[in-house]
């Protein structure tokens, strides 16, 4: 399977300026979207065929992106 690997900001171009100046006055924000991307360029890896994995562990991988997106935009909307 062939996937493109996504920043959380190239999944939100809408919210680029919003993002950026979280970025530079959240540190929770900015940690959190440090982290997402880790986890993104990890789930990438595997599902490129990079690392082998089990499907139970791609699917907690992929649960704990959308547990932190949802966090994150959460925030995004909250400071808006």
């Amino acid at each position: 399977m062939t996937t493109k690997e996504h920043s959380f900001a190239h999944a939100y171009p809408e919210m680029n300026e919003r993002i950026h100046q979280l970025k530079a006055k959240d540190s929770h924000f900015a940690g959190l979207l440090d982290k997402y991307d880790i986890l993104e360029h990890s789930i990438h890896r595997l599902e490129s065929g990079e690392e082998s994995f089990t499907d139970e562990q791609l699917e907690k991988l992929k649960k704990q992106r959308l547990s932190m997106k949802d966090e994150l935009v959460h925030i995004l909307k909250k400071a808006a």
